[in-house]
């Protein structure tokens, strides 16, 4: 990642065991564990659910988000620091079938 850009995420993907792949604007896939967030509680214990992790993921913020009202209003979810997105694993896009 340059490290005189701001990250910004474009696309976020539900992988499994509380993992999430974000598609980053500089071109790479980092892959990041929510997990220790979710043990933490808080905002983050309605992550613990299945269905709401995988299907609330989105961008908001231009970061990973998941949104709280079903109307993608950006003050209405739980995000991650972009920066901390941009610190996760750079990995191969799990979307491309080999």
């Amino acid at each position: 990642m340059n490290d005189n850009l701001f990250p910004v995420v474009i696309q976020a993907v539900a992988g499994p065991d509380y993992t999430v792949y974000a598609y980053m604007l500089d071109g790479t896939v980092r892959k990041v564990s929510v997990k220790h967030l979710i043990k933490q509680g808080g905002v983050f214990e309605k992550l613990k659910n299945p269905d709401f992790f995988k299907n609330a993921l989105t961008v908001m913020n231009d970061t990973v988000a998941w949104d709280l009202s079903g109307r993608f209003d950006p003050s209405n979810c739980i995000d991650i620091d972009p920066f901390t997105v941009a610190e996760g694993e750079i990995v191969a896009d799990p979307l491309i079938v080999a």
